[in-house]
């Protein structure tokens, strides 16, 4: 059956963990008194990229900068859909000095960013799923921004309320199998969301395919897919098992140093659309 399923190139936007670190604890994963393995970190993180191109997607790498040590969340930098940017404004004080290098490095290839005037940040929050834009708010980036974001893209925007704290953004709840604009289709964890927001993604997506809170806390959600390959966390192997089901080729990418600041592989990963 996963020959069904057919890959589309991707172009990624990465950035290297150079100055990787828990420094603050902006969420309920960061612990400030943990020590963080920066060589472990790189050599993950090193992992991933190889395994994105040796599947045949395209990767460019933001340079990290000092003292700015979750720069390499790079997916938290911005929102692209159809060559257009709309950038981020983060929540805490300590991430906003990450926008400006990330704006630098769209303007320098050619793009032009769209800096919004509310907390947003970026596919932390933002999902485009091919004929829409999910968007979580609730813990980070607000309804204001949605709506900032709908009349910049002309997509519409979808808001869902997240409601668990270890599930502060949408792309640790929820991801997108599947983007062409006639067949999208989703996986996520219904307890992360509010009741009227899990009764919208069951009318969008009634085949979707369910999460369990275990998926959920190894980091299961906070996957990538090119449409067949799903690069996920080792550690959610009943996740990965439903997803072979369905006909999708799961690629375990152990970032488990990085879940100690609330990420993963999605999390380091910035699409350029």
């Amino acid at each position: 059956m996963t020959d069904t399923r057919v890959p589309r190139r991707r172009r990624f936007l990465v950035c290297e963990p150079r100055h990787f670190a828990v420094q603050y604890a902006i969420n309920p994963w960061m612990h400030p008194d943990v020590r963080v393995d920066v060589d472990l970190a790189q050599e993950q993180w090193q992992t991933l990229i190889g395994v994105y191109r040796s599947h045949g997607h395209a990767v460019d790498t933001v340079e990290p900068v000092a003292g700015l040590p979750d720069m390499v969340f790079a997916a938290n930098s911005a929102v692209v859909v159809d060559g257009r940017v709309f950038g981020s404004l983060f929540h805490a004080p300590e991430r906003r000095p990450e926008s400006l290098h990330y704006d630098t490095w769209f303007k320098q290839a050619g793009y032009d960013v769209h800096r919004p005037e509310s907390v947003c940040e970026g596919e932390g929050d933002l999902v485009w799923t091919g004929r829409h834009v999910l968007a979580g708010h609730g813990f980070r980036t607000t309804r204001e921004a949605h709506r900032e974001a709908q009349e910049f893209f002309g997509h519409p925007v979808i808001s869902l309320s997240l409601v668990d704290p270890y599930f502060y953004h949408l792309d640790t709840a929820l991801f997108v199998l599947d983007d062409s604009a006639d067949g999208s289709n989703v996986v996520y964890y219904p307890e992360a969301f509010s009741p009227g927001s899990r009764e919208v993604l069951a009318r969008l997506y009634p085949d979707a395919v369910l999460a369990t809170r275990e998926d959920a806390m190894t980091f299961g959600l906070n996957s990538v897919s090119d449409g067949r390959h799903v690069f996920i966390a080792p550690q959610a192997e009943a996740l990965a098992g439903r997803l072979a089901d369905h006909g999708y080729a799961p690629v375990p990418v152990d970032l488990s140093e990085f879940h100690k600041a609330g990420g993963g592989i999605k999390c380091c990963t910035q699409e350029i659309r």
